[in-house]
């Protein structure tokens, strides 16, 4: 095989100019500190990078919707604190109405501080998130969710919850319908309503509590008439199960004793006469709140009432007061468990991105110290390569006559 002068020239420059682009790809790589700079450097790697790339900004886009349903979470619990505040001043006056020495003026005048306060909560039920919507608006509403109109206080927004994020579901707004209109009737078993006296029509001379349930196995869930018969020490009660039409229960009366059946027990208090009657019914889930205060308010507005109806009306009025209380301080509690839940997704959300920042590096990073070892061993051979090429360019046979 024949080899010229020429293509031996060819061969060494083709050569040096490969060492060339090595050294200049390694340099570039070098200043980038990337050993993926496109797809065809590395597929497997640069794809490992898409995949780590697109995973980080699924991490970052569900870590903003974290941060608003943070804010929006902990202004509603901010809401429900300031409205148990309010509630506790409102259930204090309530208790204070309830002295037998007031009079018609000082138990107006205490309406009048119930209807100051109950209209400070309407403006916390309405308060805006900050986004121009508001907390307790549900699933959106561009105006109020409570609008106070001739009939009380009602929620027009929409039932449910607005839920935002991609990689897991967080919440903005608060069902403002389950938080203010959904409280469990009486004292969440059963409610007690005042008395009146079938014959004459008029409201019955004693007061009913609110009752308590004393075995839970025993309620029915029915209905129940208590109906009082003779006066005085002569007096006496039956129960009958209004649903069945069953007699219950029945003995003599006596002013505050309890009367049981059924699994509730009850006491009746006061003067009773012949022919008082006071009815028992199923709680259900549709106290109002606002509806309570109102009640409240028009009965301390009343004047001339007496002393029996004003107890009654205190009982009730508290009664439903605790209820429509402890349902927000639910409500409360579960804003609070929905803040742990989300610093624990955070947490999550942060390992995650965490983790694909590190694939993202092992499949795009250069190893510096291992790229400049190979640079400079590049360097090396360069440096052979143009000295072995500038001695083949002197040993032609033309240079060697002439005795160059």
């Amino acid at each position: 095989m024949r080899l010229s002068t020429l293509n031996l020239y060819d061969a060494g420059i083709s050569t040096l100019m490969q060492r060339q682009n090595q050294m200049q790809d390694s340099q570039e790589r070098l200043t980038s500190g990337k050993k993926v700079e496109k797809a065809s450097d590395d597929p497997t790697g640069a794809a490992r990078v898409e995949r780590a790339m697109t995973a980080i900004g699924r991490a970052d886009a569900s870590k903003r919707a974290l941060d608003a349903s943070r804010n929006s979470m902990t202004l509603a619990e901010g809401a429900m604190g300031d409205a148990n505040e309010i509630l506790q001043q409102i259930r204090e006056t309530f208790v204070a109405a309830g002295n037998g020495s007031y009079s018609d003026s000082e138990r107006t005048s205490l309406a009048n501080k119930v209807a100051g306060l109950r209209n400070q909560l309407l403006s916390i039920a309405n308060r805006p998130d900050g986004n121009g919507g508001f907390l307790f608006s549900g699933q959106g509403a561009s105006s109020p969710p409570f609008l106070d109109g001739p009939n009380g206080v009602r929620y027009f927004g929409t039932s449910g919850q607005i839920q935002t994020g991609n990689l897991e579901s967080y919440q903005l707004t608060v069902d403002g319908g389950q938080a203010w209109e959904q409280a469990r009737t009486g004292n969440g078993s059963f409610v007690t309503a005042a008395g009146t006296n079938a014959n004459t029509g008029n409201p019955a001379g004693g007061w009913i509590d609110a009752g308590q349930v004393i075995n839970p196995t025993a309620l029915t869930g029915n209905n129940y008439t208590i109906s009082i018969s003779g006066t005085g020490s002569a007096a006496t009660y039956s129960v009958v199960n209004t649903t069945t039409g069953a007699a219950v229960a029945n003995g003599p009366y006596a002013t505050g004793k309890a009367i049981q059946f059924d699994g509730i027990s009850t006491a009746i208090t006061g003067p009773v006469a012949d022919g008082d009657q006071f009815q028992i019914t199923p709680s259900t889930s549709s106290l109002r709140i606002f509806d309570v205060l109102d009640q409240a308010v028009a009965n301390l507005s009343t004047g001339s009432r007496s002393p029996t109806q004003v107890a009654q009306a205190n009982v009730l009025a508290i009664r439903d007061l605790d209820s429509s209380l402890n349902n927000l301080q639910t409500v409360r509690s579960q804003l609070g468990d929905q803040l742990n839940n989300l610093d624990n997704s955070d947490n999550r959300l942060s390992a995650l991105k965490l983790y694909n920042q590190q694939e993202q590096s092992d499949a795009e990073d250069l190893d510096m110290t291992q790229a400049i070892s190979d640079f400079q061993n590049q360097q090396t051979g360069y440096d052979a390569a143009l000295k072995a090429y500038a001695t083949v360019q002197r040993m032609s046979l033309f240079q060697y006559l002439s005795g160059n």
